[in-house]
C-alpha cells in the first residue's frame, strides 16, 4: 500500500493512511509518498520569498526544509516540483549526511531525508511532492575515504554572496567546489574539506559555494553529473586546461585559464594554509571518510590545529568555525576550557594534528591514541 503524507518542519505529519488489518509489512512499506510545504523553508534557505501561491525568486535561489524521519528506509526516489530542481539527502546512521542527489537515488538506505529546492532565475514552486522506495536492487555504497590533489585558487569576492547565501568576509574560512552535491546550508558544517598544502599545514573549510568554473563537476565521484568519460578525481576545468578537453571550454562555454578543481576563501588560503599564489593541494571530502567526527565550536572564526596535546605546540594548520574534522583517536594533554567545557582530551584530526576537545562538538566512539 502506498502510503501519503505531509512533509512539515517538525517531521512528518500524523496525516497518514492507516495499513488495513492483515496487510504485510513488505506491501504497507513498498512506497511513501510525501508533500513538501513549500512555503515552509528553513532560515539558512537563500534568494527566495514566499507569494499568496508559494515561493519565488527573481534570481537564483534555494529553499531549504527541515529533515523528515520516515516511517520506512528508502534509497530511491521521484520529484515533482514544476520550477525547481528537487535534491535530496538522507541521514547515515553514523549522523554524517549522503550527498545531496537529484538524479533519483541515494549512496544507501535511510530513514531520515532532507529536501532542498533549487530554483533558476526568476522560478516560482506552487508544490512539491517526493514519492521515495527502497529498491533492494540497488547496491549499498561502502565507506570510502576520498582525497586528491588539485589546483586550488584564492576566491576572494569580500562582501559577496556565496551559493548558501553566506556573506563572504576578511579573510574569511570556507571552501567552494564545483557541485552543489557538497555544499553545506549556511552556517552548517555538514560538507567540509581537509586541504592539506606542500609545507605540510592543513586547513579544514566548511564548503558553502560552488566553483571554481563548473556548477554539476562533482569529479571526486563515479559516476558523476557530467564529463563521465574523464578519469574520477581530475576536474573538468583540469582537463580542459592541460589537455583542451571540451575545446579548452568549461560547462558555460569560457575559456578555460587554469586548472582550478577548488576556491579558497582568504583566511583558509592565506592563513590556514600560508600559501602566496594559488597551488596544488590535497583535498580530503571528510563526508566520504568513516569514522568518528565532530564539529568546531569556537567563540571566533578558527580553531588553531596543534603539532601536539598542549596550546604550546606550533600551529601547524587551522580549522573554520563550524567544520567537521575526522578523528583518528583521543589522547590526554593539557587541560583546556573552551566552548565544549573544560577537558583534557585532545584530538587527532590528521598524522601529527591536534585540536582540544573543548572547541569541538559531537566527537563520540573514539578510539584512543
Amino acid at each position: 500500500m502506498r502510503r501519503i503524507a505531509v512533509f512539515t518542519l517538525a517531521g512528518v505529519a500524523a496525516a497518514v493512511l492507516c495499513t488495513p488489518a492483515g496487510a504485510t509489512a513488505a506491501a504497507a512499506a513498498d512506497e511513501y509518498t510525501m508533500a513538501v510545504p513549500v512555503t515552509e523553508y528553513r532560515d539558512e534557505s537563500t534568494g527566495v520569498v514566499r507569494t499568496a501561491t508559494g515561493i519565488s525568486t527573481d534570481d537564483t535561489g534555494m529553499a531549504i526544509y527541515s529533515p523528515a524521519e520516515l516511517p520506512m528506509r528508502v534509497n530511491a526516489f521521484e520529484a515533482d516540483a514544476p520550477g525547481a530542481q528537487v535534491d535530496v539527502r538522507g541521514r547515515l546512521p553514523d549522523g554524517q549526511w549522503t550527498e545531496w542527489t537529484d538524479n533519483g537515488q541515494l549512496d544507501e538506505p535511510v530513514s531520515t531525508v532532507q529536501v532542498r529546492l533549487v530554483l533558476a532565475k526568476q522560478s516560482e514552486v506552487r508544490s512539491a511532492r517526493l514519492r521515495l522506495r527502497e529498491d533492494p536492487r540497488r547496491p549499498t555504497a561502502s565507506p570510502r575515504a576520498l582525497s586528491y590533489r588539485v589546483f586550488a585558487t584564492r576566491e576572494g569576492l569580500v562582501g559577496g554572496k556565496t551559493a548558501n547565501g553566506h556573506i563572504i568576509g576578511q579573510r574569511d574560512h570556507f571552501a567552494a567546489l564545483p557541485s552543489r552535491r557538497g555544499l553545506a546550508p549556511k552556517g552548517s558544517g555538514s560538507y567540509t574539506v581537509q586541504v592539506c598544502a606542500g609545507n605540510g599545514r592543513c586547513a579544514w573549510a566548511p564548503v558553502w559555494d560552488v566553483g571554481p568554473w563548473n556548477t554539476r563537476d562533482d569529479y571526486w565521484n563515479q559516476p558523476r553529473q557530467e564529463w563521465n568519460d574523464l578519469p574520477r578525481g581530475t576536474p573538468q576545468a583540469q582537463a580542459a586546461y592541460q589537455n583542451d578537453y571540451n575545446a579548452g571550454r568549461d560547462q558555460f562555454g569560457r575559456d578555460v585559464r587554469n586548472p582550478a578543481g577548488i576556491d579558497l576563501g582568504d583566511g583558509t588560503f592565506w592563513d590556514g594554509l600560508k600559501l602566496t599564489g594559488n597551488s596544488w593541494v590535497t583535498v580530503t571530502y571528510l563526508w566520504s571518510v568513516p569514522g568518528p567526527f565532530g564539529y568546531v565550536s569556537t567563540p571566533g572564526d578558527t580553531l588553531n590545529v596543534r603539532g601536539g596535546t598542549s596550546s604550546d605546540k606550533p600551529v601547524v594548520g587551522i580549522a573554520g568555525h563550524t567544520a567537521q574534522v575526522r578523528v583518528e583517536c583521543e589522547a590526554r594533554g593539557e587541560v583546556v576550557t573552551g566552548s565544549q567545557g573544560t577537558t583534557d582530551s585532545w584530538l587527532r584530526i590528521a598524522p601529527g594534528k591536534f585540536v582540544s576537545e573543548a572547541y569541538v562538538s559531537g566527537v563520540t566512539g573514539a578510539a584512543t591514541c
